[in-house]
Order: structure tokens, then sequence, then C-alpha cells
């Protein structure tokens, strides 16, 4: 069966996952809703990409010498799904106005409110949640890393007590030239505990999650600085090892290889020929990772413009019953190449 999605916006995710459903075999893109005619308008009809916009903005388009195939409703009468990445908020409007009344399955990203969805998802936590659902919310890229490194210690059997996670964002997309530049940390927010944690709770319910944030002047990625408290005493090659055998988990060495900032390891992305040098996996610093006892510390780089775009593949498999979680996973990972050697991909 070949899923026919549609991507209602086209800016920092919605291209990436238009790229990303493009280099699968089970899914077709039969096309993308722009707003504005911009240069990223005449990338996607440059690439063979189908352009679609709202009805009343088709003339604004033709002036500027962009062709639409159609209105918003053309694309939605064509598909079987639609990924919905647009700005907070505008998809749950859009749920309501656009897809509830056509019937059109919808999977949202996470600056939605989590009841924009049936279920919040993530490949590695909780796949079989998401199968033969209408709505689907994928979580955002802070809450994605967690889900995905506290899910590699339960999948591997490990009892875990408690997480605290202390996380600086960067302050802005690269792109996002209107929010800098700036000189300053920001609470964000001044609270505890920040969003983060409860929205790990929407993926993963039974975990003790406590979360801090702040924002830096910077656009590269977040950091995270994870302590993870076990019912049990581990060891630090225990833990190294669950850590390289999880898929979309990546171990960077600094003293060994000399990564020493995350800068370093977007460049090695970029080196080793990833699209944009985007990082989809979690990029956990191996040097960084810590055991006293039952306790875990480690350091995490999480790339902010990509590293939901798996999951969204995956969540078009779960919300159409097409495929099972882990062969989803490996699928997902191989067409997009991020499968690594040393990976396990049958942890049922």
């Amino acid at each position: 069966m070949t899923v026919k999605v549609g991507i209602v916006g086209y800016g920092t995710i919605g291209k990436r996952v238009a790229d990303a459903v493009m280099r699968m075999d089970d899914v077709e893109l039969v096309g993308v809703v722009k707003q504005s005619p911009d240069y990223e308008a005449q990338v996607a009809i440059k690439k063979g990409i189908r352009l679609y916009t709202y009805e009343d903005r088709i003339e604004k388009f033709e002036k500027a010498g962009i062709k639409v195939s159609g209105s918003v409703q053309d694309l939605l009468s064509r598909v079987d799904l639609v990924i919905d990445a647009t700005p907070d908020g505008v998809g749950a409007e859009n749920k309501a106005k656009l897809y509830e009344p056509r019937g059109v399955r919808a999977i949202f990203q996470g600056g939605e409110e989590s009841d924009v969805g049936e279920v919040s998802f993530n490949a590695l936590a909780n796949y079989e949640m998401a199968v033969g659902r209408r709505y689907v919310r994928v979580v955002s890229c802070n809450t994605t890393a967690l889900s995905r490194l506290i899910s590699a210690f339960l999948l591997h059997g490990y009892r875990i007590r408690r997480v605290r996670a202390y996380i600086a964002r960067r302050g802005a997309d690269p792109r996002e030239f209107k929010k800098g530049p700036i000189n300053d940390v920001v609470f964000n927010p001044a609270t505890v505990p920040s969003h983060h944690g409860p929205d790990v709770n929407t993926v993963i319910p039974t975990v003790n999650i406590v979360t801090m944030a702040i924002a830096v002047p910077t656009t590269i990625m977040h950091l995270h600085m994870v302590n993870i408290e076990f019912e049990g005493q581990v060891t630090r090659g225990e833990v190294v090892k669950v850590l390289e055998e999880t898929p979309r988990i990546l171990l960077f060495n600094a003293s060994r290889d000399k990564f020493e900032s995350l800068a370093q390891i977007i460049e090695w992305a970029r080196d080793m020929g990833r699209p944009r040098g985007d990082l989809m996996e979690n990029a956990v610093i191996e040097d960084s990772v810590t055991v006293y006892q039952n306790e875990v510390f480690l350091m995490q780089g999480v790339h902010q413009e990509s590293i939901v775009v798996p999951e969204n593949i995956d969540a078009i498999r779960a919300v159409m019953n097409t495929m099972g979680k882990w062969e989803s996973i490996r699928k997902t990972d191989e067409r997009l190449g991020i499968v690594m050697t040393g990976k396990n991909y049958n942890m049922a």
C-alpha cells in the first residue's frame, strides 16, 4: 500500500519532512501547502513538488509567476493523510476548519497542545499507541530527544526511579533572523518544571521527570544535561552499551575524536554528507556519561531542525497501520541514511 501524503506548511520542519517522504518507497508526496510565494516555494517547484495554497492566495502566487496546482481543499481531496507543519497553534485551527470536516487523518507537530491529537507520539516509546488513530501529535524536538533516551533504558529492561533534565535551548533556528541578534540568557520559562517534562509524560506517563530550561544566544542545537536514577545499580559500561545499541542515538567522543562542541558535531554531519548538515539522532557526549551507584549523568545535543523528521515518517505508517514498529523504524532509518553498525532493530 502506498500512502498518499500532503504537507501543510513548508518551513523548517515541513520541507525536511517533504524530502524524507520523497525518499520512501511506500509513501507518496502529493504536494505541499505554502502561504507565501517566496524562495522556498520556488525551491519546492524546482524539486518537482506540486505546490498548493489557500484559495485567497492563489492570485498572489500567479502574480509572482509561481504556478500552483490548486487550493488546500484540492490537496485534501487527493491524500490519505496530511502532515501539518504550520506554526504553533495553527495546526489546531486547521484541524477544526480543514481536516475534521473532510475526515482527513492528520499528524501534528510538538508546538501544538497535546489535546490536538489522540496520542502524543515517539516511535521508540509508544509506536503501538498511534496505530489506526486519526490524529497524532509528534512531540517537540526536546521531548523527542528525552523520550528516546528514556526509552533506550526501558526497552533494555531497566527500571527508572526518576529523571531530572536541564535544557539549554537555542535562541532561534538559523533562518529566524527576526529573533536576533541577542546577548542574553532567557528563563525559558521561569518556572519549574518547564513544559518539557510534562510533555514527556504525554508519551511515557509512568516516568517521574522534572525539567528546567533556559534559552541561550545560539542557533546550532539544544544541549541537555540529564540525570537518570535507576531502581538498581548500573555500570558505565552497561549504560554505554545501551546507548550504542539503541537506534537514533549516536555517541560522540570528546577525548578520542576531539568533539568538543556542538558546532563540531554539526560539522561532522556536513562532512558525512547529511542533507543540510542535519543530525536526526540524539548526539550523546560519550565522555559525559558518568555513573554513581544507581545514577547516570550525561549530556546530549539535540538538532532542533531535524530530530523529529524520522518520527513523522514512522507516524504515517502507524496511523495508516501499514507496518509494525521495528520494521518501520529500520526502514525509515535506512531510507534516510541514518542506520549505524551495532544498532538493534528488534528490541520487542
